[in-house]
């Protein structure tokens, strides 16, 4: 079952009431692609003037559900095992893109890996890897 990205925005979005809240958009979804957006808010920044780390990493796993979703359909059951974040530059105050990518996807685990960018920016500001558990699949008759 192929999902779009509104439907996979609907779905997380109600499924996570606090991604709702700060706005989490879906903006493409592909057989192996995904890409999520936050909107900037200032409510996203830290002292020092830059985006929270908590942010990035809040995106990052939207993105990663959100591809798993692109591949197998609505499963709001599959959730995050692992999740290592590498800060690699400052982001700027605009909105936060994460492109994620499903590496492999096995039957009960998948691995997925997630690029963030500032919008206008070419720097890759987190490279993030995660790891997502997955609900049993139920077999066909």
């Amino acid at each position: 079952m192929t999902l779009t990205a509104a439907e996979i925005q609907h779905i997380i979005r109600t499924g996570v009431p606090a991604a709702d809240e700060i706005d989490l958009r879906i903006d493409r979804v592909d057989s192996d692609h995904v890409v999520a957006r936050y909107p900037f808010r200032p409510s996203m920044v830290r002292p020092g003037g830059t985006v929270s780390g908590p942010t990035l990493m809040g995106l990052a796993d939207a993105a990663m559900y959100a591809a798993i979703m692109a591949r197998l359909g609505r499963v709001e059951m599959a959730v995050t095992s692992n999740l290592n974040i590498n800060f690699l530059s400052r982001p700027g105050q605009a909105d936060l893109l994460a492109e994620a990518r499903v590496l492999r996807l096995g039957s009960r685990l998948a691995f997925l890996e997630v690029e963030i960018y500032s919008e206008g920016g070419s720097d890759m500001v987190a490279h993030v890897t995660g790891s997502y558990a997955l609900p049993a699949r139920k077999e066909n008759p």
